[in-house]
């Protein structure tokens, strides 16, 4: 695949595509929210605000400017067709790692980790999910739809199967959900207690991973569309995120920060902060 780079990019992913190991890009789609949307806007507008910091890491000791970065900018996903949007991101990821590179996709609501997945897992049979959310995402169904943010972990189950899904910080979800997560997916509730056990046992196999912002408590995280009380805070992702430096990550996510809901900009800024750590842990 021959891409060039987008005009405005993410502070320092700035390398050519041939040259890149990993590529960032955007999946500007909310076309499925059940609450609040606007998620659409987030990678726009965490390109404009990650120039607020610097390369730098001092929690990993690491700096951007080391790591070989492309931002491909955002796709082009028609409005209501969700599922040309997945094909469109499903062939964009194949591509991608046909290339031998590791996609880190910025959404977007939390269905479009459904096609980076199942590109993923295309390549990787024995791929297994680290789920990082305030809610189950479980559902069968909702509001009579089977592609929704509300039921994308269990689409992803469809494909992996029973004990390759690790959730955790879950705080929100129906009886049914809780119930069905006993049987099917390893669930820690209310916080990310036994990571390192779990990164432990996972060892060198393939692993994605997806972050749902609303994790955070929404005193630090305003900015999303379903905002949770009893949620993680900053330096708790730093220790989630330092627990998956030894892992075999082969494609990542960041989604559900819906910027406008922030006049602040804090929301915005910590979803960059995350970003830059999840880049340099991979």
């Amino acid at each position: 695949m021959k891409l060039s780079k987008n005009i405005h990019t993410f502070m320092a992913f700035d390398r050519e595509y041939e040259s890149a190991d990993i590529v960032v890009f955007g999946a500007p789609f909310d076309g499925t929210t059940s609450y609040r949307p606007g998620t659409r806007f987030a990678p726009m507008v965490m390109r404009e605000e990650s120039y607020g910091l610097e390369t730098y890491s001092p929690y990993l000791d690491m700096d951007l400017t080391d790591k070989k970065v492309f931002d491909a900018g955002d796709l082009e996903l028609p409005f209501g067709n969700t599922k040309k949007v997945l094909e469109i991101l499903k062939n964009f990821v194949d591509n991608i790692l046909g290339d031998g590179k590791t996609p880190v996709m910025i959404g977007g609501e939390h269905l479009v980790t459904l096609p980076a997945v199942e590109a993923v897992y295309n390549k990787y049979d024995n791929l297994y999910l680290l789920h990082f959310d305030a809610h189950a995402d479980l559902r069968d169904v909702y509001l009579g739809q089977k592609l929704s943010h509300a039921t994308v972990i269990r689409r992803v189950w469809e494909h992996l199967g029973d004990d390759r899904i690790y959730q955790f910080g879950i705080r929100s979800g129906t009886r049914e959900e809780f119930k069905w997560a006993k049987k099917h997916t390893k669930l820690t509730k209310f916080n990310c207690k036994g990571l390192k056990e779990v990164v432990k046992e996972i060892k060198d196999k393939p692993v994605y991973v997806t972050i749902d912002l609303d994790i955070f408590d929404p005193s630090i995280f305003p900015g999303t569309g379903t905002p949770e009380p009893g949620g993680i805070f900053f330096n708790d992702m730093i220790e989630i995120i330092e627990s998956l430096k030894t892992l075999n990550i082969v494609g990542a996510d960041i989604v559900e920060l819906s910027p406008h809901y922030d006049n602040s900009g804090i929301s915005t800024m910590v979803a960059c902060k995350v970003l830059r750590e999840l880049v340099l842990s991979l």
